[in-house]
């Protein structure tokens, strides 16, 4: 009885074959009944992936032919070179070779280092002050906060994200370039800490997004096993927490950094913009950002200047996704060394 039920119950041998055909890939499967706005819609998403991709490769190119006339263009050369942008050169006036940007002027100057100084000010002093202020936020809402009080806090920062930059820029330009002038007593009322101080507020909603992301998303059985074994809140944090989730902090900071290499108004409005060959950070700077912001609009077309500038934003380009690049690097590297799949 139970064998016949057995044999009734097993599917004939031409529809056996058939699945294990349909298995190896010899026979077409049968096409599921997906709503053609379906494929439609995946169609649309590729398009504009692709297109996101493309106008980035597109901006590039078009920034860098306009700067390629300063590799080849005779006319260019005979105001400007490469080498004399990175070289220390000796002018009129002066006793001695000096990097000096002064390109509107009878003898145009285009020395690009003291650029390349303050936009390095400029960067070191936001990171300092938003890097800790935004992890040290991610820990406080994610470990030690009540749902009211991350309620309330988490909104307020991410807020900071919406303010604009020109706001930004004209409170440092208003309020905190004279505290800290006479807090500090300052000899530049417009220097590379005031800048710096303005731009982490545009950095610090930054990293503390991705950073709570990154401490949330470590499991939560690493804490419990952390506190089972009789570890303290602060020893969890610093050898379990953070360890796990630095994979996301470190790609927290690669972003900040690049928005602080590239951030424009802020740093135009509040750093003085004055091209000085200086390590002191109390004295007024130029970024390499400002100075397109700022001269671009009075060049003439395709002129030694113009070229330049190009030149410049053609540097910050690369400047941006070499940061973006390492971060990536240094992320896949602290992936596999904590053993987190790629």
């Amino acid at each position: 009885m139970s064998n016949g039920t057995a044999k009734a119950s097993m599917p004939p041998p031409g529809q056996v074959n058939t699945v294990l055909a349909q298995v190896e890939g010899r026979v077409p499967r049968r096409r599921s009944n997906v709503p053609a706005w379906h494929h439609v819609a995946e169609v649309m998403i590729r398009v504009l992936a692709l297109t996101a991709i493309a106008a980035i490769v597109l901006i590039f190119a078009f920034v860098a032919k306009e700067a390629l006339p300063l590799l080849f263009s005779d006319n260019i050369h005979h105001e400007v070179t490469l080498r004399q942008m990175w070289t220390a050169q000796t002018w009129p006036g002066y006793d001695s070779a000096e990097h000096i940007w002064q390109p509107v002027s009878n003898i145009p100057k285009y020395g690009i280092w003291p650029l390349i100084l303050g936009t390095l000010k400029v960067s070191i002093v936001s990171m300092l002050v938003a890097t800790p202020l935004g992890v040290a936020s991610a820990l406080y809402l994610s470990q030690y906060a009540s749902r009211r009080v991350r309620e309330l806090v988490k909104p307020a920062i991410e807020l900071l994200a919406g303010i604009p930059s020109v706001v930004l820029g004209f409170f440092a330009l208003m309020v905190m370039a004279s505290w800290f002038q006479d807090t500090f007593d300052l000899d530049s009322r417009l220097n590379a800490i005031v800048a710096g101080v303005a731009l982490s507020f545009a950095i610090i909603p930054l990293i503390f997004t991705i950073s709570e992301e990154a401490i949330g998303a470590v499991p939560r059985s690493y804490v419990e096993a952390s506190t089972a074994l009789g570890a303290a809140r602060w020893q969890t944090i610093v050898r379990v927490l953070l360890p796990a989730a630095s994979p996301g902090i470190a790609a927290a900071v690669a972003l900040g950094l690049g928005r602080a290499v590239g951030e424009t108004l802020v740093v135009l409005m509040a750093s003085g913009n004055a091209a000085i060959t200086s390590a002191s950070f109390t004295e007024s700077v130029r970024t390499l950002s400002a100075s397109v912001a700022a001269e671009l609009a009075e060049v003439v077309f395709g002129g030694p200047h113009y070229t330049v500038l190009f030149f410049l934003g053609t540097f910050l380009f690369v400047i941006t996704f070499g940061i973006n690049l390492m971060g990536d690097f240094a992320i896949r590297r602290m992936k596999r060394k904590l053993g987190v799949g790629l």
